[in-house]
C-alpha cells in the first residue's frame, strides 16, 4: 500500500532520522527509535504489538512492555503527524487489531531505495551495461551515512544491522570490481584500501586490491599484500589464505617470470586444496558432468544444514565442467532473490555466458512476470542447451521465489533431450513447503537427491589439522567435538580461542528462519544443557507438552536437535549450544540460570539438575536458593557428593543472611567432606563454635576428632575427645561414643591420657569395640 499523503522521508542507513519536507522530526528515545525502525523496515505492512516487543526487548521484555509500546507509538504518531487531532484517524502511522502500520512511499525509505537500486544493477549486469551498473551502485552506496540503524537497541535491530552491513560490503566490492574492469584503478585502490583497513581479515577485499594493484602496474606491492595478509591470517586465525586468494596470487606471479620476484616475496607452497571426505558425493557430481559430453542431461539436488560444505562440494565437483565445453551458470539465493520473480534463475543464466541474442532475451525477461515469463525462460534455456552443454547451478535454493521453483521444475523435462545438468543445493526443505513439494516431485521424476551429512571424526581431525597445524591436540579435539562434523563451525572454532564473531554470526543466521518461539525453546535447551528432558523444557518455558513436542519436532527434523536416550534432547552441534549460551551477556546469563533453576525445582526436577544451573555461572545463592538447598542437600549429598561439595562451598562462602540455614549447610559440607576423606575439621569447627544444638555440636566434634586421627594427629584427636567428655552439655549417647573412640585412639597417643580418665576408658573397653561414623 502506498501512502496517500507522502512527505515523510526516513533514513535507516546510518543514525536513524526522519524528515517532513525539510523539517527534521524528533523520534525520541532509543527504544522509541527501535519501534520506529521496526515499523519502517516493514513499511506498509501490519506489525503486531508482540512483534514490536520481541524486536525491542527479545526475551527480556518487562511486564510494562505492552504499555511502553503503546506510549512509544502515541509519541511517534505525534512526531510524524503534529497537526493531527488526537481524535482523528492517523494517515501515516495506523493502528488496529493489535497491529501498527507505518504508511510511507517506498522511495522515501533509504533501505527500500537501496533494494530497488540493487535490482536495477542486476538487470544492467545482464545487459552488459558496465557504465549503468557503476552509476546505479554508486547511487546506492551514497545512501549510507554510517553504520545502519546506528545506536538502535534490541535484537531485531542487531540482526538487521549485521545483514545490511554485509549487503553494503557486497555492494562496495562489486563497485570496486567494476572500477577495475573499466580501468579506474586509482579509485578502486583508494576505496579498497579503506575496506582492507576496516575488514583486515576479509580475503575477497584483499584479492580485489591485489588485482587492482597488479593491473595498475604495481606487481610487487600486490605480492607484498598477499604475504602480509598470509602472516596476519596465520597469527590471528592459524589458517592459510583461501583458494580464491591463492589463485589471485598465482595470476599475479604468472604474468612474469617467478625469478623476477624479490627473494623476500618468494611464495611458500600452498596447502593441499583437495576436499576432506565427500568422496561418493564428488564422484556422483563428476559423473554427471562427464555424462554431458555424451549429450546426456541430469538433475542432482544436494541438501544439508548450513555450513556443512555444500558450496565447496559444488565448486570442487564442477571444476572440470569446462572440459566438456560447458561453463556453469552459477547463482546463489539470498533474501533479495525473493523480491523479483525469476531473478535467481536469470542470474544463473547470465553467469553461463550466453551469446548477445540470448543476453538480450534475458534483459527482456527481467521486465516480465507471470507464467508467460516462466515459459519464456524455459524456452531460452532450451535454445542455449541446443548449441552447447549447459550446467545450471543454484546454491541456497531455499531463497528462490516461486517463479524460479516453477521454472526449475519445468527445466527438469528438458534433461531427457538436452545436455543440460541441473544442480541445486539447499537447506533441508521441511520448513519450506514450496521447496519440499518441488523436491518430492523431482524425486518422483528421477532427479537424484543426496544428503550432505557431517564429516566423520577422522575427517574432521584431518581438516582441523590442515586449518590449524599448530593447534594443540586437546584444543583440536575440543573443536572437533564442538563442531560435530560441520566444516564451517570447525573452521571458526580453530581460528581463535573462545567464540569467533564469524561463528556467532553464522549460528545467528542459521537460526533466523525459525520463529521467535522456536528460538526461545532452543535457547532454553542451551541453558538446560544436553540431556535435558522435554518435561524440563516444558516446565521452564511454561508450554504445554503437545505444543512443545510440535515445536521441537521441527528442529529434530531439520537436524538441529537430536533425541538421545529416552525423551532427552541435545544439540547436534555443541557449537550452537555454546553460541546460544556463551553468547548471552554474563549478567543476563546469570539471571537466566537462576530463573531456570527455580523453575526446574518448582517442576519437581532432580536436585542435580537444579544445582547444575546454579553452578553454570556465578549464580548467587540467595534466600530462595539457600532454603531450597537446605531442604534437598541430604538427597543431593547421597547421590552426587562432588556436586554437593561444590554448591555447598559456594553457599557457605556467599551472602546467606539466615544464620540457621548457613549453619545447616556448613554442617552438611563438613559431613560430605568427611565422607569423601577430605579435610572437614575447619567447617565442622565453625559449626561447633556457633551452634546451640547439643546434638549437632557433638557430631561436629566427633568429625573433628576423626579428621585429626586420619592425619595421624592423634594427640589433637584425643585432646578434643577429652574436652568433649568434660562438657556436661554433650548428650549421653555421644559421651558413650567418645569413650569408645578414646579407647581406640589411646594406643596412638601414649602419655596423652592419664589418671582416672585412663582407668575409666580401660574399664569400658571390650574386644568388640568399633569406631563408627554416623552417616
Amino acid at each position: 500500500m502506498t501512502a496517500e499523503h507522502p512527505g515523510v522521508r526516513v533514513r535507516l542507513l546510518g543514525p536513524v532520522a526522519a524528515w517532513r519536507g525539510d523539517t527534521s522530526l524528533s523520534l525520541g528515545s532509543a527504544r522509541r527509535l527501535a519501534v520506529f525502525s521496526m515499523l519502517a523496515l516493514h513499511a506498509n505492512q501490519p506489525v503486531s504489538r508482540e512483534e514490536l516487543i520481541n524486536a525491542v526487548w527479545g526475551e527480556d521484555a518487562p511486564a510494562s512492555a505492552t504499555g511502553n509500546v503503546y506510549t512509544y507509538v502515541s509519541e511517534l504518531r505525534r512526531a510524524l503527524e503534529p497537526r493531527r487531532d488526537r481524535w482523528s484517524a492517523g494517515q501515516v502511522l495506523l493502528s488496529g487489531g493489535g497491529s501498527y502500520c507505518l504508511q510511507l512511499n517506498a522511495d522515501d525509505i533509504d533501505v527500500m531505495r537501496m533494494y530497488a537500486l540493487l535490482d536495477q544493477a542486476r538487470s544492467q549486469r545482464i545487459a552488459g551495461d558496465l557504465a549503468g551498473q557503476l552509476a546505479t551502485i554508486e547511487t546506492g552506496l551514497a545512501l549510507w551515512h554510517g553504520e545502519a540503524l546506528s545506536g538502535v537497541p534490541g535484537p531485531h535491530a542487531a540482526a538487521q544491522r549485521l545483514r545490511l552491513t554485509e549487503l553494503r560490503l557486497a555492494g562496495q566490492q562489486r563497485y570496486a570490481t567494476l572500477l577495475i574492469e573499466v580501468g579506474r584503478f586509482d579509485e578502486a585502490i583508494a576505496m579498497l584500501r579503506q575496506l582492507v583497513e576496516e575488514y583486515p581479515l576479509q580475503q575477497n577485499t584483499h584479492g580485489l586490491l591485489m588485482t587492482a594493484l597488479h593491473r595498475s602496474g604495481r606487481r610487487a606491492e600486490s605480492l607484498q599484500m598477499y604475504h602480509d595478509l598470509r602472516e596476519l591470517l596465520i597469527e590471528e586465525t592459524g589458517s592459510e589464505p583461501g583458494e580464491a586468494l591463492r589463485q589471485v596470487h598465482d595470476e599475479v606471479l604468472s604474468t612474469s617470470g617467478a625469478t623476477e620476484e624479490p627473494a623476500h616475496l618468494a611464495p611458500t607452497p600452498a596447502p593441499a586444496t583437495a576436499m576432506v571426505g565427500r568422496g561418493p558425493l564428488l564422484d556422483r557430481l563428476r559423473r554427471a558432468v562427464a555424462e554431458l559430453a555424451g549429450g546426456r542431461g541430469g538433475s542432482v539436488w544436494f541438501d544439508g544444514e548450513p555450513g556443512i560444505g555444500k558450496t565447496a562440494l559444488l565448486a570442487e565437483g564442477l571444476r572440470n565442467a569446462a572440459a566438456v565445453g560447458a561453463r556453469p551458470g552459477w547463482a546463489s539465493g539470498d533474501e533479495l532473490a525473493k523480491r523479483r520473480p525469476l531473478s535467481l534463475l536469470l542470474d544463473c543464466l547470465a553467469a553461463a555466458d550466453p551469446d548477445p541474442p540470448a543476453r538480450a532475451r534475458l534483459q527482456e525477461l527481467r521486465e516480465e512476470t507471470g507464467n508467460a515469463a516462466v515459459e519464456r525462460a524455459v524456452a531460452l534455456v532450451r535454445d542455449i542447451g541446443a548449441t552447447r552443454p549447459l550446467v545450471l547451478v543454484v546454491d541456497d535454493l531455499q531463497w528462490a521465489d516461486e517463479a524460479t521453483l516453477l521454472a526449475w521444475r519445468s527445466l527438469h523435462q528438458l534433461i531427457r533431450h538436452l545436455p543440460l545438468l541441473l544442480v541445486a543445493a539447499s537447506r533441508p526443505a521441511a520448513r519450506n513447503r514450496p521447496l519440499a513439494l518441488l523436491r518430492r516431485v523431482l524425486a518422483e521424476q528421477g532427479a537424484e537427491t543426496l544428503h550432505v551429512g557431517p564429516l566423520s571424526d577422522a575427517e574432521a581431525i584431518e581438516l582441523a589439522g590442515r586449518l590449524a597445524p599448530d593447534l594443540s591436540r586437546p584444543a583440536l579435539d575440543q573443536a572437533v567435538a564442538d563442531a560435530a562434523g560441520n566444516p564451517y563451525y570447525l573452521q571458526q572454532l580453530v581460528a581463535a580461542d573462545g567464540l569467533h564473531p564469524a561463528l556467532v554470526a553464522a549460528v545467528g543466521a542459521h537460526l533466523d528462519p525459525y520463529g521467535e518461539d522456536t528460538r526461545h525453546i532452543l535457547r532454553t535447551i542451551a541453558f538446560l544443557g544436553d540431556g535435558c528432558t522435554v518435561s524440563e523444557v516444558a516446565a521452564v518455558t511454561g508450554r504445554s507438552m503437545p505444543d512443545l513436542l510440535r515445536a521441537t519436532q521441527e528442529t529434530l527434523t531439520a537436524g538441529l536437535l537430536v533425541a538421545e536416550a529416552g525423551p532427552q534432547l541435545a544439540f547436534r552441534h555443541p557449537a550452537v549450544r555454546r553460541v546460544l549460551h556463551e553468547g548471552t551477556p554474563t549478567a543476563l546469563r546469570v539471571m537466566l540460570h537462576r530463573a531456570v533453576a527455580e523453575k526446574i525445582a518448582d517442576g519437581g526436577g532432580s536436585p542435580e539438575r537444579v544445582v547444575a544451573q546454579m553452578l553454570a555461572g556465578p549464580v548467587p545463592i540467595d534466600a530462595w536458593a539457600g532454603r531450597w538447598l537446605a531442604d534437598n542437600v541430604e538427597q543431593l549429598a547421597a547421590r552426587s557428593p562432588e556436586t554437593a561439595i561444590a554448591i555447598l562451598r559456594r553457599a557457605t562462602t556467599g551472602a546467606i543472611t539466615d544464620a540457621a540455614i548457613r549453619e545447616r549447610l556448613t554442617a552438611w559440607l563438613a559431613r560430605v567432606l568427611f565422607w569423601r576423606g577430605d579435610g572437614a575439621d575447619a567447617d565442622a569447627g565453625w559449626v561447633a563454635a556457633r551452634s546451640t544444638d547439643p546434638e549437632l555440636v557433638a557430631e561436629m566434634r566427633w568429625i573433628i576428632a576423626l579428621s585429626h586421627h586420619r592425619r595421624a594427629e592423634h594427640v589433637s584427636a584425643v585432646d578434643g575427645i577429652l574436652a568433649a567428655l568434660r562438657d556436661n552439655t554433650v548428650p549421653e549417647r555421644w559421651q558413650d561414643r567418645y569413650r569408645l573412640l578414646l579407647a581406640r585412639l589411646t594406643p596412638y597417643a601414649v602419655g596423652a591420657v592419664a589418671g582416672p580418665e585412663l582407668a575409666t576408658i580401660r574399664a569400658t573397653r571390650s574386644p568388640d569395640d568399633r569406631i563408627s561414623v554416623i552417616r
